[in-house]
């Protein structure tokens, strides 16, 4: 069984700009509703800590592995639940260039495993659009 969460959101700013709030992790604490923390050596194929904490939701932290880092335009991971095949999240964050100075940003998670049929999708996709909303307005500001 798969799950999966779609978003997106147009930023009136560049992909450079985006991706400067995007991946400056220090800073989540301060800004991020969804994501509360992001730390560890963010390349392909390292295991970093993420803590989440959907909206009227539990917060949890998981270690994934990153499977793109690509400046400017995408960072993807894969986490599980204790073992892969139990419930995998596949995380990913796009940054599409428009030519005209803004950005069109999307957040996906597909999710597959055995016990994916328990999850309800409602809180995540609620923490997604409102991270979506604030890095909005972090990468609008002039």
């Amino acid at each position: 069984m798969t799950k999966e969460i779609k978003t997106e959101i147009l930023i009136n700013a560049s992909p450079e700009k985006v991706w400067g709030v995007l991946t400056d992790f220090e800073a989540y604490p301060s800004w991020n509703p969804f994501i509360k923390s992001l730390t560890g050596d963010v390349a392909v194929g390292n295991t970093i800590s993420v803590r989440i904490q959907p909206p009227n939701g539990s917060g949890m932290t998981f270690s994934p592995k990153v499977l793109h880092f690509e400046k400017n335009k995408k960072f993807q991971w894969k986490g599980k639940l204790l073992f892969e095949g139990l419930f995998d999240g596949e995380h990913d964050f796009e940054l599409i260039d428009n030519g005209d100075g803004t950005t069109l940003f999307k957040q996906s998670e597909t999710f597959n495993g055995i016990f994916v049929y328990l999850f309800n999708t409602k809180n995540t996709t609620s923490g997604f659009e409102e991270m979506n909303q604030k890095l909005k307005e972090l990468a609008e500001k002039p």
